[in-house]
Parts: C-alpha cells; structure tokens; sequence
C-alpha cells in the first residue's frame, strides 16, 4: 500500500510533556471524545530525572557552541529511559487509556523499529576554555516504519510512543520528542498537533503566567529563536521545523488543567 493510502485520515498528534503535575487522565478523557486517530507521543523527563538521582546517576545537560542543550546520552542514561518512559510512565498511561476507554498501544522507537534515526557525531561544546566533541547514544530520528503504524492505526489502536528509538544498527539511542512529532508530520500530515506542558501556553516571560503568546507564525518564529537561548531555544527551534514540514495547526496548551485538549483554545496557536 503506498505511503499516502495509509494515511487517508489525516490523525491528530498529542504530545505530553514529562512534567509532574500533567493531567494525563485529563488528556485521555478527552481523547477519549475524539472521533479522529490520534497518535500519542509520551514524555517522562520528570520521573527520569528523579530516578536517576534515586540511582546515582544524574541526567547532565550540555550546551552546545551554539547555545542549544542537550542531554548527555551515555549508556547509563539510556538503561534510565528505558526504565522510565519505555517502563514506568508509558505504561501507566497506556492503563489509564483502557480504564476510559482508549484502547491504547505502548510502543518505544525500538519496537518493530517504529523510529529509526542516524546516531550523532557528537556534541561541540566549550569547556576549560577549549572546544570539545561529546559522543553519546544519541539522534535524530529519520524513519518511520509506516506499514505498523498503518496497521494499527487501520484496527483502531492509539499508538503511545516514547523514547528510546533504534539507531541504523538497532541500538537503542535517546531523541527529542520534538523531532519524533516533526518525523510523524512530515509523513502523516497531522490535521492538528497538540503539546501539553505545564503552563498556559509559551509566555513572553517566563515568569508571568499571564504574558501568553496567543498566536505565531513562521517568521515570529525566528524572530524569537534568534532571541532566545538554552531549552526554549531548542523548542523554538523545533517549532519552527514543524512547521516546514506541512500545514497543520499547533497548539501549545496547559497539561495541568481539567480538560486540556478542550481548552487547548486557551493556549498559544501557531499557523
């Protein structure tokens, strides 16, 4: 069956942040309510941070020369995704999915090889005042294994992704959720995305609540990346990749609140 036949319907994609105080029961009631497939894409970063604390391995962040941070990857870290959002989290949510009756399916990158991406060469980053490379069990996914996604898509499952995806030779390598759902849209040409995290939509400072964003486009994209630094810089960023990929819209909304995708209206829209 051809790429595009798969697809017919176009689905919408959720993306959950890993923050603590994310309603996921929330989201899944809503869910719950749709009538159009939906993908899901799962974070965890909270409860892997606490964990790998709980096991003496912290989670490092390094920021590149360029000024975007990632997370070291080495393969402590990825024995701790696996643990939690391949294990712990993703599974706890696909049981909330079926106690409301979603009849989610849990699936990492790795399983039947769903994503597959090319590893990194390595990180640049200053440190003692000398550039450095930094290697790591890492990428950016490039595949998607489009005749399993059809498949259960096709019988009615709500496919729950998380990392760690499949590097070329089938290692398990860590990713950005924002790549993931950028690699989905390019090829599923998602009727809507929404991202759930924990504030009302992306601030003009972070530190008002009130100071929501409403709505954006392509060149306030860049306009704000070219401003920004760290974290929100990679998110800018990857919104701004999105968006290349295909119309759709995208919603970046509250996860915290009662009925998040009913009241994603409330958050900042990006056309």
């Amino acid at each position: 069956m051809a790429e595009q036949d798969q697809f017919q319907m176009r689905p919408l994609i959720v993306k959950i942040g890993g923050g603590q105080d994310i309603n996921a029961e929330g989201i899944v009631r809503d869910i719950a309510s749709l009538t159009d497939p939906v993908i899901v894409v799962l974070g965890a970063n909270q409860h892997r941070d606490r964990l790998a604390q709980q096991l003496k391995k912290p989670t490092r962040t390094l920021r590149s020369v360029s000024g975007y941070d990632s997370v070291y990857s080495d393969q402590d870290a990825i024995d701790v995704i696996m643990m939690s959002y391949a294990g712990v989290v993703r599974t706890r949510f696909v049981e909330t999915c079926q106690k409301l009756g979603v009849n989610a399916i849990g699936l990492s990158g790795l399983d039947g090889r769903l994503i597959v991406g090319q590893r990194n060469r390595g990180i640049r980053i200053r440190e003692k005042g000398k550039t450095l490379i930094k290697r790591d069990y890492s990428g950016k996914p490039s595949q998607v294994n489009h005749q399993l996604l059809g498949a259960l898509l096709g019988r009615g499952y709500t496919p729950v992704i998380s990392i760690p995806i499949a590097d070329t030779d089938g290692v398990a390598i860590n990713a950005d959720n924002d790549n993931i759902v950028t690699l989905l849209h390019r090829h599923l040409r998602a009727r809507r995305i929404y991202q759930f995290i924990e504030a009302p939509g992306l601030l003009a400072d972070r530190d008002d609540p009130t100071s929501v964003i409403r709505s954006l486009d392509a060149s306030q994209l860049e306009a704000e990346e070219a401003r920004a630094s760290g974290r929100i810089k990679r998110k800018l960023l990857a919104l701004k990749q999105l968006l290349a990929e295909g119309e759709t819209e995208i919603y970046i909304a509250d996860g915290r609140i009662e009925s998040p995708i009913s009241g994603a209206q409330q958050g900042t829209i990006i056309r």
